[in-house]
């Protein structure tokens, strides 16, 4: 659920799967609850016209998001494609008033050495050639303009209603066309993976291990 509140930012406590929002905020207030809130943290944030929403993931949401990360990993190193995961890096656009953190990020096709590490990475420098959005209970529809402003190619949405393992979750690909992000059945970054195939491995996780899901992941490449 999804609340309007008012500053100070020190006294928010946020529950796993929850989020507020901070509206009226403009970008040098941005910034400076941003520096408030600091580097040490679990949330997660996005700005855009002048609301700042921060959100807490919950358990669950992790797990996902960590299991997408680590089939993206696999599937770049069975492909023999250099990447760089740089989580959930802070995506800045003072000049779109715009700012993002996904869940992940990647980049794969733009990959270069100490890319975040000896190359820091400002906020004119190239998007990332994939981010991953997680949605437990709460959507991220409101989040794919500002994606789309940034023009990050590529998006992996996973969406679940509620928080019941025993429910499904969907997934999708998005794909940034002419400015508009259309569904697609095969990833641009891997051609050859399509959604019927990573909802698979996700189903796979709930009855097996992550190296259960690495290991088939493996198998599906090497095919």
């Amino acid at each position: 659920m999804t609340r309007a509140i008012a500053p100070p930012i020190d006294r928010i406590e946020l529950t796993p799967g929850s989020a507020i929002q901070i509206n009226g905020i403009d970008w040098d207030g941005y910034i400076s609850l941003l520096q408030q809130l600091g580097d040490n943290r679990a949330t997660r944030i996005a700005y855009t016209q002048e609301t700042l929403e921060i959100r807490m993931p919950g358990q669950l949401h992790e797990t996902i998001n960590r299991l997408l990360a680590t089939i993206i990993m696999t599937l770049a190193e069975e492909y023999g494609y250099e990447f760089n995961g740089l989580g959930s890096m802070t995506i800045d656009r003072p000049d779109l008033g715009k700012a993002i953190e996904p869940d992940s990020c990647f980049y794969i096709q733009n990959a270069q050495s100490g890319q975040g590490i000896e190359n820091s990475i400002s906020s004119s420098d190239i998007p990332p050639d994939l981010a991953i959005e997680v949605d437990i209970a709460n959507r991220s529809n409101h989040k794919f303009d500002i994606y789309r402003s940034i023009a990050i190619p590529e998006l992996w949405v996973y969406q679940r209603e509620g928080k019941n393992l025993a429910a499904g979750g969907v997934i999708k690909f998005k794909q940034l066309d002419n400015g508009v992000y259309i569904d697609v059945v095969n990833s641009r970054a891997f051609p050859a993976l399509t959604t019927a195939q990573l909802a698979q491995w996700i189903e796979m996780r709930r009855t097996g291990t992550d190296l259960t899901v690495i290991r088939a992941v493996r198998v599906f490449c090497r095919q």
